[in-house]
């Protein structure tokens, strides 16, 4: 992993995730803010997008899954590299993590902890897919948080239902190196 990402994120753990125009603005306006979590777009749209979180001096990582209009193969990983400058995706698919590190981008693994087979896939995927990050939603949960910091090695990023200092600090001592949130008073803590 590129050192520049985790320093980025180790740096400012409060990540701003945009699921809208306003959102973007907003991020784009706070000098805290490093790493924007692109949750929008389509795929006429998102070369702008990301044009607009780099040209505020902050990472844009491209939540692929929400883009519209691209597909679940390989090829929306290159069309995210080559067409828009993105520095890095996120993705709940791990062919996708797999092709994003094949590109040296960055790449987030997503998981949703419904029960305890979707821990266990963390400690399988690790292994195999080695994605630089992964993000576990719901974030609220010290307790699942600190199980899977102390069986992966990969930096943990909580995200969802992260609302107020409480719940930041709560996944930051469980182990999480940082939290998402599209919260916009939660960005400006």
């Amino acid at each position: 992993m590129d050192s520049r990402y985790y320093n980025a994120i180790e740096g400012n753990p409060v990540i701003a995730a945009v699921k809208d125009q306003e959102g973007l603005e907003k991020c784009c306006g706070l000098e805290d803010i490093q790493v924007v979590f692109i949750l929008f777009g389509d795929i006429c749209s998102i070369g702008e997008i990301v044009s607009r979180v780099r040209k505020s001096g902050k990472l844009a990582m491209v939540h692929l899954d929400l883009v519209t209009g691209l597909s679940s193969k390989e090829i929306a990983v290159d069309y995210i590299k080559d067409n828009t400058g993105a520095d890095g995706i996120i993705t709940t698919k791990p062919q996708l993590i797999k092709r994003g590190r094949e590109l040296s981008m960055c790449t987030i693994l997503r998981y949703f902890l419904i029960d305890s087979m979707a821990v266990e896939n963390i400690r399988y995927q690790q292994r195999t897919v080695k994605p630089d990050f992964i993000e576990v939603l719901p974030g609220l949960m010290p307790q699942i948080i600190d199980k899977i910091s102390r069986l992966s090695r990969i930096p943990i990023i909580a995200g969802g239902l992260i609302t107020d200092k409480e719940s930041v600090l709560g996944a930051l001592a469980a182990g999480a190196i940082a939290v998402s949130t599209t919260n916009q008073d939660v960005w400006r803590m």
